[in-house]
């Protein structure tokens, strides 16, 4: 787990850069999430890291099928309570929420540290590896620093550390289809590039019956619902190419 914990780091960095030189307009930029301005999406970070701090101390362990509890037609999304959660604290202004995230991910980056990366813990809807609360920490981290870096006009140049991103998208198709109410018609493998250049091959047990190929980089933004599979340079070949790019996304519930 250290390469993870050592992105996420870096991660942190970067994006602590960012926030660093905002100012009072700056936290009222709206950014690609519709609705939220800096500020919000900061806010929600460190929301979402606070919980995360709590799932990996063990405090969310009473949740046996996620904070969210069973999956139920009226249950709310994660998305509405997310939305919800952001409009009840957003007034209390940017300095103030730079701060709280601050705080959030340095908490966070310490319980990761010296945790069991194989123990389980409870996430939004479910459970599984701390491993897997990281990686997917550094998703969404990854995801929202581009966000308002969008937002500010700045310029943020992909590295490899998004290797773990796309590890994780691929490992949870599955449960994207599942969710979807679908199911696979084979395993699914990745041939990507790297923003360094290099080939990343992502290969299951048996031979695969979908390949994805192109950028790396698109095939994050493609999971993270930034931009559309049909305006990349991501090719797929097999029976669920399109919908495994419908569907696939950074993070898991």
């Amino acid at each position: 787990m250290a390469g993870v914990i050592e992105d996420l780091t870096v991660q942190h960095a970067e994006l602590r850069t960012l926030v660093g030189r905002c100012n009072d307009s700056d936290w009222l930029r709206g950014t690609p999430c519709e609705g939220w301005d800096v500020g919000d999406v900061l806010l929600h970070l460190a929301m979402s890291d606070e919980l995360a701090v709590a799932s990996a101390r063990g405090d969310l362990d009473s949740f046996s099928e996620g904070v969210l509890g069973p999956r139920v037609e009226n249950r709310i999304t994660v998305d509405a309570a997310a939305a919800a959660q952001v409009a009840s604290e957003r007034a209390m202004g940017g300095a103030a929420i730079a701060s709280r995230w601050d705080t959030s991910s340095l908490h966070l980056l310490a319980e990761l540290r010296t945790g069991d990366p194989h123990r389980e813990v409870t996430w939004i809807s479910g459970r599984f590896s701390l491993l897997t609360l990281a990686t997917t920490r550094l998703a969404e981290s990854w995801i929202h620093t581009g966000d308002i870096a969008s937002a500010l006009g700045v310029e943020v140049v992909p590295t490899d550390r998004i290797r773990h991103i796309v590890r994780l998208a691929w490992r949870t198709l599955p449960y994207a289809f599942e969710e979807a109410g679908m199911s696979l018609s084979g395993p699914v493998a990745l041939d990507l590039v790297g923003p360094s250049g290099d080939h990343w091959t992502y290969a299951p047990d048996d031979a695969p019956s979908t390949t994805i190929s192109g950028s790396a980089v698109e095939f994050c933004n493609v999971a993270g619902r930034r931009i559309a599979p049909d305006s990349t340079d991501l090719v797929g070949v097999g029976p669920d190419a399109q919908t495994v790019l419908s569907l696939v996304r950074t993070y898991a519930l």
